[in-house]
């Protein structure tokens, strides 16, 4: 009889410590400080829309460093570039999500019903002042963890507007302008600005960009009507015609429907390349190629009549934890590592961006004089996270591509944007 109850004590033991967390990991705990409580071997997917080398390098070393404390943990790197969106996608179709993934600006809108809530995480503290309504919600739920901000404008050469004496443009026209000036004065050997068809995020971004002082930044704006649906889309046409205009000046880059978007930093450093409707994401790699490159960063151009230069902000490369992800805790815990103060600053410090706590001070090198100099800058949110139904992003993708073709003329695509809007929003309602 007293060997039977010692039997059964011992298979007690035995059942408890199954159940303790042996299965790899589902629980929902946080931080746990020793891989996320899981024994035996993990392999984490993270995916991320990062494109920049050397900003994928600094994410890869962070991981390798949690690696190092937990050796049971390893990480799956997926880098899908253009097919980001459409990839995940697909993937929250069939309810088959990575276990840590970008959100991408979409953390609220489209991942909401995806991502694990990461409110008791160390980092959350920190958030600053105006990154927390953009990752947080009314009830508290933290979405995602932004691993650097936004602050993004017109990324461009300081050396070739120097030699032009081409002064930091203010508004839409003065771009064109110096645009024309660069093409004339340098007699073709200067690209004003670089587009790349086969990278379509490199199209969209102009319009993503300049939608915001053509329909939202003025005193007198169109954000109600694009909210409530009432909006006159014939007052999008300015936008692909200034476009259009662009490129029938011959004032970007005649191989704009074969060009890379991997051959922009090359292409930067040589002085071939003016302006670039981007962050400065790319520059480390230019800077590695011409150590001498002089970069600036200015506002995006206003385009209404009285209207002031502005940035468009948010979050820029994220980290969001899958909630039914097998492996939830380690995840939590891989996030909550990535969300140090000195991991942050790293990944701050090579993409040339601001960060999105208030307890992180990065040195952004050449950058630092502008975002002083710009500080008091207004910032607003990426004009199609707001007023545009998901799914718009590929729209302006395609259109802008067709526009350059001439298989749309600018009319058109309003007139698809009207359509496709609408289409949109009842798929989601």
């Amino acid at each position: 009889m007293r060997a039977l109850s010692i039997a059964l004590v011992l298979m007690l033991i035995v059942l408890s410590g199954c159940s303790s967390g042996g299965n790899g990991g589902n629980s929902s705990e946080g931080s746990s400080g020793n891989s996320g409580g899981s024994s035996g071997d993990v392999t984490l997917t993270i995916y991320t829309t990062t494109n920049d080398s050397a900003a994928q390098d600094t994410l890869k070393s962070i991981a390798d460093a949690y690696t190092a404390e937990h050796p049971n943990v390893k990480f799956e790197w997926q880098f899908p570039g253009n097919d980001y969106e459409n990839i995940l996608k697909m993937k929250m179709a069939g309810n088959d999500m990575p276990d840590i993934f970008d959100t991408h600006g979409w953390s609220k809108v489209r991942y909401n019903n995806f991502v694990a809530d990461l409110r008791d995480q160390e980092w959350v503290a920190n958030l600053s002042d105006s990154m927390k309504p953009i990752v947080t919600d009314d009830e508290g739920k933290v979405y995602t963890l932004p691993l650097n901000a936004a602050k993004d404008g017109i990324t461009y050469n300081k050396g070739i507007l120097d030699k032009y004496g081409i002064e930091v443009p203010q508004t839409l026209d003065e771009l064109i302008a110096a645009g024309e000036k660069i093409k004339k004065e340098s007699g073709g050997e200067v690209t004003p600005f670089f587009f790349s068809s086969t990278d379509p995020a490199s199209l969209a971004q102009y319009f993503d960009m300049l939608a915001t002082p053509l329909l939202i930044s003025a005193e007198k704006n169109h954000a109600q009507e694009l909210l409530d649906g009432t909006f006159d889309w014939n007052n999008w046409t300015p936008l692909p015609a200034k476009f259009k205009e662009m490129y029938d000046k011959g004032l970007m880059n005649e191989d704009v429907f074969t060009v890379r978007e991997s051959d922009r930093p090359q292409l930067f450093a040589e002085g071939k390349v003016a302006f670039t409707f981007s962050a400065p994401t790319f520059v480390p790699d230019a800077l590695a190629i011409n150590p001498d490159l002089k970069v600036g960063i200015m506002p995006i151009p206003s385009i209404v009549p009285g209207d002031t230069p502005t940035f468009s902000g948010g979050e820029r490369y994220t980290m969001a934890a899958w909630k039914d992800g097998k492996h939830l805790d380690v995840a939590k815990d891989v996030i909550n590592f990535f969300g140090k103060p000195e991991n942050l600053k790293k990944i701050s410090e090579v993409t040339g961006t601001p960060s999105a706590m208030s307890n992180v001070t990065p040195d952004l090198g050449i950058y630092t004089e502008y975002y002083e100099k710009y500080k008091d800058i207004r910032v607003f949110p990426y004009f199609d996270r707001v007023y545009l139904p998901s799914g718009m992003w590929d729209v302006m993708q395609t259109t802008s591509a067709e526009i350059l073709s001439e298989t749309m003329t600018p009319e058109d695509s309003s007139q698809f944007y009207k359509q496709e809007v609408e289409r949109l929003k009842s798929q989601q309602k």
